[in-house]
């Protein structure tokens, strides 16, 4: 059973990375801009201060 990612999944800045043994993991791209922020945090997330929605098209 595949853990739910919360905010992650709609957020711009998430990103699913499954590993070569079919792992999966999120990823926070928001990381990159300030690394004081968890580059995989653990999940699920349920607040995120950089929380943006994901646009539409992007889902």
């Amino acid at each position: 059973m595949a853990v739910d990612p919360g905010l992650c999944r709609r957020c711009a800045a998430g990103r699913s990375i499954t590993s070569g043994r079919g792992s999966v993991f999120w990823r926070c791209a928001e990381h990159d801009r300030d690394p004081r922020l968890p580059k995989y945090p653990p999940l699920p997330v349920r607040r995120c201060p950089f929380f943006r929605p994901r646009a539409e098209a992007d889902s």
